[in-house]
C-alpha cells in the first residue's frame, strides 16, 4: 500500500504557506547570569554494614559533628503490600506503632521519649514502613529499647485504633475537597491502573472502616521480621557500639517467611484524558505524565535529570513558559517518582479555568520539545550544578544520612552510588538526555487529569488537539472503581489483567508478544494479500491527488507520483503551485530538488522524519511483524468515528513506537498513530476505500491529521507493483 510521506508536505508547507525556512531565524544575543561557583568537595560519610544472625541488616555511620544519634528502621512493606480490598492497612498500622505496645501505652511512650529530649516518628510509603528515634548520645540505649518495642510489640489497642482511624477519615474528607489531592490520586490510577501503586495509599472511607484489629495483627505478623527489615544507626557512636546495641535489642527478633517479590509489568502507557468536574471552581488542577522507571534502573538518573530540565530545580522550562512568558500560572513543575518496582513522570500546574486548554497544550508541547530537541549543554550544566550543589544538604544531618542509606538499600542500589553521586550526575551528556527522553517520554500516550469547572474549558479542548475526553462529576468519583465512577461498569478483573501482570525479574525483551497480538498480525497479513504476495513486492508506482487543507488559499490539490524500490528507496514527485518538487530517500540519504534549483541535502530533522515515514510503510511493518523482526503488544481497543478498532503498538530499536489500528471485521489497517520529531504532536493516518490490485489490498483513500485536525487528504488514481523503474530514479543528480 502506498503511504502518504508526511515529509513531502512538511516541505510543501514552506512553498504553499510561505513560512520562512529553518535557519532564516535570526540568532539574537542573550544575557545569562554568571556561572555558579565550583562545588566544594564533599565526601559521603564512611559506614559499615553487618547482618545479624537473624537476617537484620544493620548499617552504622559514625557522625561525630553533634552529640546525637538517629535510629531508623525500615520494614520492606508499605501500601503496595496492602490487600487489594483493604487499601490503607499499612498506613493505619504505621500510625499505631508508637501509640501503644504490649508493655507501654501511648502516654508512657510519649513520656519516655520526652524525658530524654528525644523525638519519635512512624509512617509508611509505597514500599516501606518506618520508625525513627532521635536521641542524644547518652540516651542511645534508651532510644534503641523504645525503637525495638514499637517495631516488635505494637498493641493495636482498640481505643487507639478508633482514634487514629477517625483522624485519617477526617483528613480524607478534607482531602476530597482539595483539587490538588484529587488530581494526584486520579493520576496515579490512570498511570498504574490496579497495580498496587495505583491504589490510594491512605485507603478509602469504606476500606478504613472495614479494617479490624485482626487485619493489623496479620499485616504485622506477615511482614515485620528481622530478615525483612533494615536498621540504620547514624551519629555520635562507633560502629562497634552500634552493632552491639542492635544485637542487644533486635538479636532475638524472629524471622518471617516472605515470598520473593516478583517484578511486575506496569500497565502500557495509553492516552487518556479525565476531567473531574467541579462546577464553580475558578482554577483547574492539571496533571500530565506517563509510567517511567523503577529506582534501580540504570537510566533513572539521566531521566531524572531530564525531568529537572523540564520542570525542576536548576532548569524548569515549564515555569519559564507558563509563568514568566505567558502569565498563566503561579508555578509549574515536573517530578519523577522513585519507587521499587516502577515509577512515573508527572508535570503539574494550576491555572484559571478559562486558560485551561491553552495551558494544557503548552505543557504537552514542552514535553514534546524535550523529546525531539537536543538540550543545550548550558541548560544541562545548570541543572547538574543545582543537583550537585544541593547534594551536601541531603547528607548534612544524621537523619538525612540515614534516609539516603536506607532508601538506597530498599530500592536495591549499591551503597557506593551514594559516594559517586556527583560524578555520575556530571557524567550525563546532552546525548544521554535526548536518548532517555525519546525512550521513556510518550507524548502520544500521556495520562492527563484536569480537575475544575468543565463547563468553562471542555469546549476548548478539542481546538487544541484533545477530543476524546472522559468527564466524571466530582461527586461520582470512586478511586477503587475500574472506570473511576461510583457505579462500576465493568468487573475489576478486566483492568487488573492489564495493570498487574507478574513477569520475570529481568527487564522485558523486545520480542515479547501476547497471543492476541500474534493472531491479529496473522489475520492482517492474510487480509493484505498474504505473506507470499507481500514478500514478492519489489517496486511500486502510484499516482495520486493530494489535497493540502487549511492553507490561506483554502484546500490546494497537488498531483503526486510515488516510486518505491524495496526495501529502502522512496521518491515522491509533486507538482506544487510553486513548481515541481522532488523528494528522495535512498539508502539512508535524503535529498530534495525544488524547481530548477540543484538538489540539496535535507536538514537532519527533515531527513529523520522521512526515515520514519519509510519505516512506517505498512508493507514493511506487516513483513517485519510477520517475520518477528519487530516487537508488538496489544493495547486497549481504540475508538475512531464511532468504530471500535483493535490496536497494536509496534516498536524496535530504530523505530519510534507506532500504533496500528485494525478494522476487527476485515483485519485491514484502518489507521496509524505516532509522534514525529518535526513537531512532536500526535499524527493520525486513516485509510479506507480498499481495492484489490493483483491480489494486494490497497487503500485508495487516506487522510492525515495533526493533533486531531485533518491537514492532508490523498486519493489514489493508479497503483501498480513489480513494475520497471528507471535505473537512476533514486540517484541524486550531480
Amino acid at each position: 500500500m502506498i503511504r502518504t510521506c508526511r515529509a513531502v508536505f512538511f516541505a510543501l508547507a514552506f512553498t504553499v504557506a510561505g513560512v520562512p525556512a529553518p535557519g532564516q531565524v535570526p540568532n539574537w544575543p542573550s544575557e545569562r547570569p554568571p556561572r555558579p561557583l565550583e562545588p566544594r568537595p564533599v565526601k559521603f560519610p564512611s559506614y559499615q554494614v553487618k547482618t545479624l544472625s537473624n537476617g537484620l541488616q544493620v548499617i552504622a555511620v559514625p557522625h561525630h559533628e553533634q552529640p546525637a544519634v538517629t535510629l531508623r528502621l525500615y520494614v520492606r512493606a508499605g501500601s503496595a503490600q496492602d490487600p487489594a480490598d483493604t487499601p490503607g492497612l499499612a498506613a493505619l498500622a504505621s500510625t499505631l506503632l508508637d501509640q501503644g505496645t504490649t508493655t507501654k501505652d501511648a502516654e508512657l511512650i510519649a513520656t519516655s521519649i520526652d524525658s530524654i529530649g528525644g523525638a519519635m516518628g512512624t509512617g509508611s510509603g509505597a514500599d516501606l514502613t518506618f520508625a525513627t528515634v532521635a536521641v542524644m548520645r547518652n540516651s542511645f540505649d534508651v532510644g534503641l529499647d523504645l525503637l525495638s518495642d514499637v517495631a516488635r510489640n505494637p498493641a493495636f489497642a482498640p481505643e487507639e485504633m478508633d482514634r487514629q482511624r477517625q483522624q485519617i477519615l477526617s483528613a480524607l474528607q478534607v482531602s476530597r475537597e482539595d483539587p490538588d489531592y484529587v488530581a494526584a490520586m486520579v493520576f496515579s490510577r490512570l498511570v498504574y491502573g490496579f497495580h498496587p501503586y495505583g491504589r490510594p495509599d491512605t485507603g478509602t472511607e469504606s476500606s478504613l472502616r472495614a479494617i479490624t484489629r485482626a487485619d493489623l495483627l496479620a499485616f504485622h505478623t506477615r511482614w515485620f521480621g528481622a530478615n525483612n527489615a533494615i536498621l540504620a544507626i547514624v551519629g555520635d557512636v562507633t560502629p562497634e557500639q552500634a552493632f552491639a546495641g542492635a544485637e542487644r535489642v533486635f538479636g532475638s527478633w524472629a524471622r518471617v517467611e516472605v515470598a520473593a517479590v516478583e517484578a511486575t509489568e506496569p500497565p502500557p502507557p495509553t492516552r487518556r484524558v479525565i476531567v473531574v468536574d467541579r462546577p464553580g471552581a475558578v482554577q483547574t488542577e492539571i496533571r500530565v505524565g506517563n509510567i517511567a522507571l523503577p529506582r534501580r534502573h540504570p537510566d533513572f538518573l539521566a531521566l531524572d535529570l531530564a525531568t529537572k530540565i523540564l520542570g525542576g530545580e536548576g532548569g524548569n522550562r515549564l515555569h519559564r513558559v507558563l509563568r514568566s512568558e505567558r502569565g498563566l500560572t503561579y508555578g509549574a513543575s515536573a517530578t519523577m517518582a522513585a519507587r521499587r518496582d516502577s515509577g512515573h513522570i508527572v508535570a503539574d500546574t494550576d491555572t484559571r479555568s478559562d486558560s485551561t486548554a491553552e495551558t494544557l497544550r503548552l505543557l504537552v508541547d514542552e514535553i514534546n520539545r524535550l523529546q525531539r530537541q537536543r538540550v543545550q549543554r548550558r541548560e544541562l550544566e545548570d541543572a547538574q550544578a543545582y543537583l550537585t550543589g544541593s547534594y551536601p544538604l541531603t547528607i548534612e544531618t544524621p537523619g538525612a544520612i540515614a534516609t539516603q542509606i536506607l532508601n538506597a538499600v530498599v530500592y536495591g542500589l549499591d551503597l557506593k552510588e551514594l559516594e559517586t553521586y556527583r560524578e555520575r550526575v556530571n557524567a550525563i551528556t546532552p546525548d544521554d538526555i535526548q536518548r532517555v527522553a525519546r525512550q521513556y517520554l510518550h507524548p502520544d500516550r500521556l495520562s492527563i487529569v484536569l480537575v475544575g469547572d468543565a463547563s468553562v474549558f471542555l469546549k476548548d479542548l478539542a481546538g487544541v488537539g484533545f477530543e476524546q475526553i472522559e468527564r466524571i462529576p466530582a461527586s461520582d468519583l470512586d478511586l477503587t472503581s475500574p472506570d473511576l465512577r461510583r457505579r462500576a461498569l465493568s468487573p475489576p478483573g478486566r483492568l487488573e489483567s492489564i495493570a498487574y501482570r507478574p513477569v520475570a525479574a529481568a527487564w522485558p525483551t523486545q520480542a515479547a508478544r501476547d497471543g492476541r497480538a500474534e493472531d491479529l498480525i496473522a489475520r492482517a497479513v492474510r487480509a493484505k494479500g498474504g505473506r507470499d504476495v507481500l514478500r514478492s513486492i519489489r517496486t511500486i508506482r502510484a499516482t495520486s491527488t493530494t489535497s493540502i487543507l487549511n492553507t490561506p488559499e483554502g484546500a490546494v490539490d497537488v498531483p503526486t507520483t510515488t516510486f518505491i524500490r524495496y526495501p529502502g528507496a522512496f521518491r515522491v514527485d509533486a507538482e506544487t503551485p510553486a513548481g515541481p518538487l522532488v523528494q528522495v530517500f535512498n539508502a539512508g540519504e535524503y535529498w530534495v530538488k525544488s524547481g530548477k534549483r540543484p538538489a540539496e541535502t535535507a536538514p537532519p530533522q527533515l531527513a529523520a522524519e522521512m526515515r520514519g515515514n519509510v519505516q512506517r510503510d505498512t508493507i514493511l511493518l506487516l513483513l517485519g511483524l510477520s517475520d518477528g523482526r519487530l516487537s508488538a503488544r496489544t493495547l486497549p481497543d481504540a475508538s475512531d468515528g464511532g468504530r471500535t478498532l483493535a490496536a497494536l503498538e509496534v516498536h524496535s530499536a530504530g523505530l519510534r513506537p507506532v500504533t496500528i489500528l485494525f478494522d476487527p471485521a476485515t483485519a485491514l489497517i484502518a489507521g496509524l498513530r505516532y509522534v514525529v520529531d518535526a513537531d512532536g504532536e500526535v499524527m493520525e493516518e486513516s485509510f479506507w476505500d480498499y481495492r484489490d490490485v493483483k491480489g494486494l489490498k490497497v487503500a485508495f483513500k487516506a487522510r492525515v491529521a495533526r493533533a486531531g485536525r485533518p491537514f492532508i487528504e490523498r486519493t489514489v488514481q493508479t497503483f501498480d507493483y513489480n513494475v520497471d523503474l528507471e535505473s537512476g530514479l533514486f540517484t541524486r543528480p550531480g
